[in-house]
């Protein structure tokens, strides 16, 4: 599952992670699939794509990349980084609350804390786009989207922080948060 440009194997920090990654529970709602990581950001990394799926509906979309460089990163405060993509539709009524970019960032935040994923150097942004129609498509009806956009370093168990992002794309999908006392199901990875 890793990717490194000039050696076959991959270093026991990262191979440690890859496998705290396939153990961590995941909401049931999530189908998660391996996709080809970035090449150019650090010397190893994996990529996984995520749906959330309800009832035959797709909710939301979204990206967890871990990135590991063992010579340290400066910008990143420590060898691994995070990176994450999270999408979903929302009402426009939604949309429109000035709000709901600081409350987009608080659902990574308090997703992290609820999984215990320790982190430094946060950075990242929340987009809300809406979509009016006119002319002959006015009929209609627009549409709205919300987009986190996330990294941060981490510190301990990554696999809290895939758990963390799962977190993440249910609360954009709007889902509400699992009830104290239940875990999350342990879904087995695609190992392309």
């Amino acid at each position: 599952m890793g990717v490194h440009r000039e050696i076959d194997q991959n270093p026991p920090a990262f191979e440690t992670a890859i496998e705290l990654l396939r153990a961590a529970p995941l909401r049931p709602e999530i189908a998660v699939s391996v996709m080809p990581a970035p090449q150019r950001i650090a010397p190893y990394a994996i990529a996984l794509s995520g749906e959330v799926t309800v009832r035959g509906d797709d909710l939301a979309t979204g990206r967890f990349i871990l990135l590991h460089d063992p010579a340290g990163h400066d910008a990143w405060a420590g060898t691994f980084r995070c990176v994450t993509f999270a999408r979903a539709d929302v009402e426009p009524e939604m949309a429109a609350d000035p709000s709901l970019p600081t409350v987009g960032w608080s659902w990574l935040t308090d997703a992290l804390d609820s999984r215990g994923a320790r982190h430094a150097a946060a950075s990242g942004s929340v987009t809300v786009v809406t979509t009016e129609t006119f002319g002959e498509m006015s009929e209609d009806d627009g549409d709205a989207q919300i987009e986190v956009r996330a990294s941060w370093t981490p510190d301990g168990d990554v696999g809290e922080h895939l758990s963390a992002w799962s977190e993440l794309l249910c609360a954009i999908a709007g889902l509400p948060p699992l009830a104290p006392g239940v875990v999350p199901m342990v879904r087995p990875r695609s190992s392309r």
